[in-house]
């Protein structure tokens, strides 16, 4: 630990990261709402993010209240189409928080999927660990299917492997795959690391493809599964140990035994009329989702 990061601890938390981990914005929108002048500590104004939040101390945004950081709690949410990823929108379009089920926490978005994209978004309240797994150096891939519409050259999509640049945008190494067609009409599987502001779509139309479908099934170890749309189901303490490195291990009694952790509830049925999503074809089995207990080998 160096000298600074003593000195750190001994003041408090900076409350830009403050502010992250209770789930109020990233760590970069905080710094611009204390830029904004809207946020106070103990009555005051906060007019650096070098400011310190100790123990005890009294913090509101926007003349709210802020809850001291709860523990990291991560969520696997089934993103309709027709909503936006932010918490407000000026042009008064529905937004993913406003349609969350009662008795979620205050979250944010760990990237975010545009108006007409559906699929997995993972959620969480800790505004450092949406920061932290949305940058592409974690290698992690995000996969789609996607729905075309136009001729499909199955060279092309594997020339995407490369990279390309479109409008000067540079695109790093895409897995894209045919697993049907109808007509004019295909679906294609996805897989890409960066992420970029429609990325798919425009790399898509460069190819002469027009999308009229994009769903999110994966992002890193996490999977839509048989989530329903709309739906929302939290990970398991066990698998953000095991996968993120977030949380501590139960600690064992005497004798031995750790005390057994609650299994992750199941996730619930699919409402009536829920579109499904097209497998692709030749896929292997599904894999259990990293929020699902595996079981345990028969002695």
């Amino acid at each position: 630990m160096t000298d600074e990061t003593e000195e750190d601890d001994k003041r408090g938390e900076r409350i830009a990261k403050y502010l992250a981990r209770a789930g109020i914005a990233s760590r970069r929108d905080a710094e611009k709402l204390i830029a904004e002048g809207k946020v106070k500590l103990n009555g005051k104004t906060v007019e650096t993010p070098a400011t310190f939040v100790a123990a005890g101390d009294k913090v509101a945004v926007e003349g709210k209240p802020v809850a001291a950081p709860e523990r990291t709690r991560l969520f696997r949410y089934h993103k309709p189409d027709g909503l936006v990823t932010t918490h407000r929108d000026p042009q008064g379009r529905p937004t993913v928080f406003e349609k969350l089920p009662p008795g979620m926490p205050r979250v944010v978005s760990i990237g975010r999927l545009d108006i007409t994209s559906e699929g997995l978004l993972l959620l969480t309240n800790d505004g450092e660990l949406a920061r932290r797994l949305e940058l592409p150096s974690n290698g992690w891939l995000r996969r789609y299917r996607v729905r075309v519409h136009g001729p499909v050259d199955e060279r092309a999509l594997a020339a995407l492997a490369r990279g390309v640049t479109v409008d000067g945008v540079a695109y790093g190494p895409i897995e894209a795959g045919l697993d049907s067609r109808q007509g004019t009409n295909a679906w294609l599987t996805i897989s890409l690391k960066e992420g970029k502001n429609r990325e798919v779509r425009r790399v898509m139309a460069h190819l002469g493809l027009q999308v009229t479908r994009l769903i999110r099934v994966a992002y890193g170890p996490f999977q839509l599964g048989a989530l329903p749309r709309a739906g929302v189901e939290e990970v398991h303490p066990r698998i953000l140990r095991e996968q993120l490195g977030i949380g501590e291990k139960p600690q064992r009694r005497r004798g031995g035994d750790a005390p057994a952790e609650a299994p992750p509830p199941p996730p619930a049925p699919p409402p009536p009329g829920a579109r499904s999503i097209p497998r692709a074809r030749n896929a292997a089995p599904r894999r259990p989702h990293a929020n699902r207990r595996r079981p345990s080998p028969r002695s």
